[in-house]
């Protein structure tokens, strides 16, 4: 299945004038000729279809939806708290050194999670900054409290904040880049 559709319309998402949403627009734009996937898909489950067919998720929620992507969950540590919390997310990296298109410049996917779960504290190096697509979820960021975003809005974090992520009655869908150091090597799950 060719994906470049995807990615352009994908690259509109960033369209903030923070360096990361520049990088991430251009590094979408360049992979869009060559993105495709011809592996085994994952089905998402409705909580996640549910949240991007409302009318106010965001239209490219429609041509997630109709991709047929390889969605897990997220591998990102081995942690066993980690692996135990990951069971509610649904993931896919789209672009970046295990995506769909290779890239050692940026890493960007596409992430959501299940209601009523929780991603704890975490911090890796890379500068990180996540755009809602559908649905509502809780961030909190370094010492502030949890705040909800919806639809459009951000959480962007510098290189190694404290942040986390809570769903309370509906799923999310967002999308995320990653600059800077793009190994997991020193990605640290706290938890709670």
């Amino acid at each position: 299945m060719h994906l470049q559709n995807l990615y352009q319309h994908l690259s509109n998402v960033f369209d903030g004038q923070l360096p990361i949403e520049i990088r991430a627009r251009e590094a979408l734009l360049d992979a869009a000729s060559t993105a495709k996937y011809s592996g085994v898909s994952g089905a998402l489950r409705q909580p996640f279809l549910e949240v991007m067919a409302q009318p106010t998720a965001h239209p490219v929620c429609k041509l997630i939806s109709e991709a047929a992507l390889p969605w897990a969950t997220p591998k990102t540590s081995d942690n066993p708290q980690y692996i135990k919390d990951s069971i509610c997310k649904a993931h896919v990296e789209i672009l970046g050194p295990g995506g769909l298109v290779r890239s050692d410049a940026v890493r960007i996917g596409l992430y959501g999670m299940m209601p009523n779960s929780t991603y704890g504290i975490r911090t890796h190096p890379a500068e990180e900054t996540f755009i809602m697509l559908a649905g509502e979820a809780w961030w909190k960021r370094d010492e502030d409290e949890y705040a909800a975003s919806v639809t459009g809005e951000r959480s962007y974090h510098p290189s190694m904040m404290e942040h986390a992520t809570l769903t309370k009655q509906q799923a999310f869908m967002s999308i995320y880049a990653w600059v800077g150091d793009l190994s997991t090597d020193n990605y640290v799950y706290k938890g709670n």
